[in-house]
């Protein structure tokens, strides 16, 4: 899930290894260069550091929840995003990862894209993205594979998605698959506010999400705790991702 969707919209490494040189100051990054990003270092991941359940409050990934997103571009053009934890796992470097389906759908109800995200959770409770299966389709038809990857595959190096304890300025690497899948992230607050058709939330944390393959693509996510991620924008606020229905597992 972390892929870049705005671009305009038509579309054991220790810890600390991840964490990059935090740029200063709390204005738009959008105007400023990107961070310096370290050269990436091939992970040594634990299997025995990790647990069964994501369960980071900013992320809790429990099978059977689902997260239901309206995305609405410059132009008032809309797209549906539905996010299921399914029960499947998949076993990657040793974890066994959770499986989220992700399917982003056209007005039509047409199927624009279609992925399958694979999260594990260390016993610290920090979420790690270990790899993806995405599709793009075109009438009916898949025309792009771009952006699949998974850890330990061709090079590919698995990322944290979000910090058990996030801190302001923190600025990290979500994945990487040289010239295919490289974002980051860096924490722009943990006070923030957002409000959605689902609710309205206080003390949200703010990222600045962006990828060095694409300058324009960037975007600021929003997550509440309990939640998850309830909104995501562009950096000028015209296009927006916003969290219409949350339903926990039961």
């Amino acid at each position: 899930m972390p892929r870049l969707r705005f671009a305009p919209i038509a579309a054991a490494v220790a810890l600390p290894l991840l964490l990059l040189a935090a740029a200063c100051g709390n204005h738009d990054p959008s105007e400023d260069a990107l961070p310096p990003l370290p050269s990436p270092t091939p992970a040594g991941l634990d299997p025995a550091t990790f647990v069964a359940t994501v369960d980071n409050p900013y992320w809790p990934m429990t099978p059977g929840s689902r997260w239901v997103y309206r995305e609405t571009d410059a132009d008032g053009a809309e797209q549906r995003v539905e996010v299921t934890v399914t029960e499947d796992t998949r076993f990657i470097l040793g974890i066994t990862a959770t499986v989220v389906h992700d399917i982003v759908l056209a007005e039509d109800g047409a199927v624009i894209e279609d992925t399958y995200d694979w999260y594990a959770q260390d016993r610290d409770g920090n979420v790690w993205y270990l790899g993806e299966d995405t599709k793009e389709y075109e009438d009916g038809k898949v025309v792009s594979t771009e952006g699949s990857w998974e850890a330990g595959v061709d090079g590919a190096i698995p990322g944290i998605v979000m910090f058990a304890t996030p801190r302001l300025d923190d600025v990290y690497r979500q994945e990487y698959y040289a010239g295919h899948a490289e974002d980051a992230a860096k924490v722009l607050s943990l006070t923030a506010r957002a409000a959605v058709p689902y609710g309205s939330f206080d003390a949200v944390l703010q990222t600045w999400d962006f990828t060095p393959l694409d300058l324009e693509a960037h975007e600021h996510k929003h997550y509440a705790r309990g939640v998850g991620l309830v909104l995501v924008t562009d950096p000028d606020g015209t296009v927006r991702e916003e969290l219409l229905t949350y339903t926990p597992a039961p």
